[in-house]
């Protein structure tokens, strides 16, 4: 009886990992205003939330480029979170910053990091990333 019930349990924790059988459909592009409605991501019991109307009368192509837009600063928020908790925990690079010797170690966590490093420094990391959005 234990090891029906033990069986029984695996098949349905197996089961979680079925694909569904929900077909999906592409939808036509065009350039005129679309209904995201049915879109991914558009569930109970928000629905499909524009709050700010950045969708009305807009084309497919604008909703996957907003879509993509949303899921790489998701993306980027995540990795200052785990960048911010990993430095909270007192993790640092090994060796110095700079040719005067200041060393990783010695860069406090947060935004009072930004007063170890000079406007030059601040501004190159600035650049960088807006380099590297584009």
């Amino acid at each position: 009886m234990f090891r029906t019930l033990c069986l029984l349990a695996l098949a349905a924790s197996a089961a979680a990992f079925a694909p569904s059988g929900v077909k999906r459909t592409r939808a036509g592009r065009r350039a005129m205003s679309m209904d995201f409605k049915s879109e991914i991501g558009a569930q109970p019991p928000l629905g499909f939330w524009d709050p700010f109307g950045y969708l009305d009368g807009a084309s497919q192509e604008r909703f996957d480029r907003l879509r993509a837009v949303e899921t790489k600063h998701g993306r980027i928020s995540m990795l200052a979170v785990l960048g911010h908790l990993v430095t909270t925990a007192g993790v640092r690079l090994p060796g110095a910053y700079d040719l005067a010797g200041d060393k990783f170690a010695d860069v406090p966590t947060g935004f009072a990091a930004f007063s170890k490093f000079n406007a030059g420094a601040v501004a190159q990391i600035v650049l960088f990333i807006g380099n590297a959005r584009a």
